[in-house]
């Protein structure tokens, strides 16, 4: 028997992917909700100022929030949400990038505080932010794998 102490609790790591030149913007917090989203998405338009921004997501309940739709309909030529069919996360290359910070950083590892949790993850996006082709290759390749095995 382990013993532990505390609760379970971890971080949410909102990011996009530019699949092109393999940068990721991201952010993380406690909890993620419509307002976390909001943020995220202002973020993000802040980030690319210029062109169009496509961004795929599942269809949880907080990417369809009223809170968003006078932000979603202020930027409508800018930004487009894509929403995945259900139970499809291998479409999603940012859901790779969550399975690889789980496998690096997270699994198997006890953390006494979230600020703990926050420090590895904040480690490991800047850690791969040094190697965007390593990203590209990475998350490229595993939504081509998932479509081989499909």
């Amino acid at each position: 028997m382990i013993q532990t102490t505390g609760k379970h609790r971890g971080v949410k790591l909102l990011a996009v992917l530019n699949y092109m030149t393999g940068q990721i913007l991201w952010k993380e917090d406690e909890q993620y909700n419509a307002e976390t989203f909001l943020s995220f998405l202002q973020m993000v338009v802040e980030a690319y100022s210029e062109g169009k921004i496509v961004i795929v997501l599942d269809n949880a309940r907080i990417h369809h929030a009223k809170l968003l739709q006078p932000f979603l309909e202020d930027y409508k030529a800018r930004l487009e949400l894509v929403f995945l069919p259900p139970y499809s996360p291998q479409l999603n290359l940012v859901e790779g990038l969550g399975k690889w910070l789980k496998s690096d950083v997270i699994n198997n590892v006890f953390f006494h505080t979230v600020s703990e949790i926050r420090k590895k993850v904040a480690a490991f996006m800047q850690n791969i932010a040094l190697d965007t082709q390593t990203i590209i290759d990475r998350l490229s390749l595993r939504l081509e794998n998932d479509r081989l095995t499909e």
